[in-house]
């Protein structure tokens, strides 16, 4: 009963965002958010604590003021998958940047013999950088988590993450898969900013303190020498998108002979480019994650 209803309250808001101005979906987004984040007292907690150990040097006031930003940024991201889902937003005109990336991304695909890992993270509108990617010539077998709703999963999630190319999988079936995809020169994306389990990961500092992180990337990374490349999106204060394609990150950690310590020495560099990226735009991350089981 529980996942009946879920689902006709996600099916309600697609259909409110189909029939509404967008500026009215944008606002009552906002405000349901803000009304989360005023009555879900445990998330905001753990929000502000996860702000002030990563930006120690911040006020307490300034801490809650990025702290509701960071709720604002979630609504907005909201709002436009709403929109992407119905076809109420245009992909091209909403990134900036869009020719030249598209650019870059063909000459990465042209120099990737053994295939590109997209190394991500749950920051700014992480589906429509997928979007892209995929609209662009780099469709991928996409990693995520299971949904605890299967209704919406199968109906609603899975195949609007499909729809320019992508394969949505899960965790659970992932890593044959990702090795089938690689062994064919083929494309994978990661987002490896949660929590990982206990198996295949290692404490990876993160803002300065140990984050349990996968090592599948680096994994991968050794195993078919693929292309590491750290992939993200950005939302700037106009509104529209800048997306951010970073060199790819070649380090193999040679220097260091046990495998464990070199996988997690090459998933350090991984951590870092996500760090580095969120310090630009500290309110577009998921801070209301428990990433350091706090």
């Amino acid at each position: 009963m529980r996942e009946k209803i879920e689902y006709s309250l996600v099916k309600l808001f697609l259909w409110l965002a189909k029939i509404a101005p967008k500026s009215f979906i944008y606002v009552l987004m906002k405000g349901l958010t803000l009304l989360v984040y005023r009555l879900d007292k445990n998330r905001r907690t753990l929000t502000v604590k996860n702000l002030t150990m990563a930006f120690p040097e911040k006020t307490v006031k300034e801490i809650e003021a990025l702290s509701k930003e960071v709720y604002r940024q979630l609504s907005i991201t909201i709002s436009e998958i709403l929109f992407m889902f119905i076809g109420k937003f245009d992909i091209e005109k909403a990134i900036k940047n869009y020719k030249e990336a598209k650019e870059r991304l063909e000459k990465i695909a042209q120099n990737s013999p053994h295939g590109v890992i997209v190394m991500t993270a749950h920051f700014s509108n992480w589906e429509l950088a997928a979007h892209f990617l995929a609209k662009s010539g780099l469709p991928m077998l996409a990693i995520g988590r299971k949904g605890n709703n299967t209704l919406i999963e199968n109906n609603i999630t899975t195949p609007f993450r499909e729809k320019y190319g992508n394969q949505a999988v899960i965790k659970s079936k992932a890593m044959m898969l990702m090795i089938k995809r690689l062994k064919s020169a083929g494309n994978v994306g990661l987002l490896i900013d949660q929590k990982a389990g206990q198996s295949n990961s290692a404490k990876v500092d993160f803002f300065g303190k140990p984050a349990e992180t996968t090592l599948s990337v680096a994994s991968l990374k050794l195993k078919f020498d693929a292309l590491v490349v750290p992939i993200f999106i950005a939302r700037d204060s106009d509104g529209l998108y800048e997306m951010i394609i970073n060199d790819p990150i070649e380090y193999i950690a040679d220097e260091i002979e046990d495998k464990e310590e070199k996988l997690a020495s090459m998933t350090s560099r991984y951590n870092q480019a996500i760090e580095n990226v969120i310090r630009q735009y500290p309110s577009q991350w998921f801070w209301m994650h428990n990433r350091w089981r706090i």
